[in-house]
């Protein structure tokens, strides 16, 4: 068996606030992360959760991860720009410019999100949360289907998505040209180890896939902080 991803964490300056927020939106119980921060549990029993750490570290650029929340209709998405404005959220400029069909928004933190317009095939069936697009190479996502044992569902002039084999939401990369992180990865992921594996065994299987060592103590105690092959970190908890 192969790690499994436990959560997508962002970094926040304060997890709580942030976690009220995203937990508003999506319908999804807080609860305290032993790892420190704080948890949102996941939509369904094959989900993932979502994280806020504590880190001081501002944000000086454009995420290199964003999720996509899809709409049913014209009046969902108004709704849900509407619920998210609401709860702190603003419209953000990215370069997105007045032809597109989707809306920008930035979170309390400044974290980017788009609401989805209805009809979007890519995204049918995945769920609220359609997909967590990611900038980043072809060879990225070959690393991550390996990394998590979810297949390739999109493989086209150097744009790459993976989805669980039980459905939900989408992982995709865009392809070059890759965008600076500004020093650190305000949003990564976190690998919880196989049930009744070999902890060293999976750490000695990411790295024969292309994964580097990073050297940090930013992410505290419980993992092990790892970067993939576009050199975004990502962790390994030590245990379940």
């Amino acid at each position: 068996m192969t790690a499994h991803l436990f959560a997508i964490s962002f970094d926040a300056s304060e997890p709580l606030r942030l976690a009220q927020f995203w937990s508003g939106l999506l319908g999804r119980e807080i609860v305290d992360d032993p790892h420190d921060g704080v948890l949102l549990l996941p939509a369904n029993d094959n989900g993932y959760h979502i994280r806020f750490a504590p880190n001081q570290q501002p944000k000086v650029v454009q995420n290199r991860m964003h999720f996509d929340l899809t709409s049913s209709s014209l009046e969902d998405q108004r709704q849900t720009v509407a619920r998210a404005l609401e709860l702190g959220a603003r419209h953000t400029d990215i370069g997105q410019g007045p032809e597109i069909d989707h809306v920008v928004l930035a979170d309390p933190e400044g974290n980017e999100f788009d609401v989805i317009a209805p009809g979007n095939k890519f995204l049918a069936g995945c769920g609220f949360v359609g997909a967590l697009a990611c900038d980043g190479s072809q060879a990225v996502g070959y690393f991550w289907s390996a990394a998590l044992g979810w297949p390739l569902v999109w493989d086209q002039d150097e744009e790459t998505a993976i989805q669980s084999p039980h459905g939900g939401t989408k992982i995709s990369w865009g392809g070059p040209p890759l965008m600076p992180n500004g020093g650190r990865d305000r949003v990564r992921f976190d690998l919880a180890p196989p049930v009744d594996g070999d902890w060293q065994a999976e750490v000695d299987r990411l790295l024969s896939l292309g994964a580097t060592r990073v050297d940090t103590d930013q992410d505290g105690a419980g993992r092990l902080v790892l970067a993939d092959p576009d050199g975004q970190e990502f962790s390994l908890l030590t245990s379940r």
